[in-house]
């Protein structure tokens, strides 16, 4: 194994910003692009208020997501069927598969920490846009 690719401890300041699929912006944090990561990637997302996402699954990774500011509302499942408000100092665990779309809908933004087990964070994001229409 070369020097390079010797596995080493890394420190990110997230500072770059990136658009995911799902319609949000991201901070940049760990990922296989930016420390080589080989099982999880985590980042910061804030969602200004007013803002939600777009209907989508993880096909083969969970999500773990700690709120650190405001609220989040998120409708889950089959058909967006169910819905909780996740709040600051709360914990939200999503199963590989299942359909989700979070949204703001506060006067405030909402920060959080999400954690993926796909150091990949959009390689299986799985867009359903046939399941947008079924949240105001």
């Amino acid at each position: 194994m070369e020097a390079e690719d010797t596995p080493t401890c890394r420190v990110i300041r997230p500072g770059g910003r990136y658009d995911g699929k799902q319609g949000l912006s991201y901070f940049e944090g760990i990922a296989r692009e930016t420390v080589g990561s080989t099982g999880i990637c985590m980042h910061l997302l804030t969602i200004p208020p007013g803002a939600r996402a777009k209907a989508h699954l993880h096909e083969s990774h969970e999500t773990a997501i700690y709120v650190l500011s405001g609220e989040a509302h998120t409708w889950y499942g089959a058909r967006l069927e169910n819905h909780v408000i996740v709040r600051a100092g709360e914990m939200f665990y999503i199963p590989a598969g299942v359909p989700h779309l979070p949204a703001n809908l506060s006067d405030a933004p909402c920060s959080a920490v999400i954690a993926r087990t796909d150091p990949h964070e959009q390689e299986s994001v799985v867009l359903l846009p046939e399941l947008d229409g079924l949240v105001a």
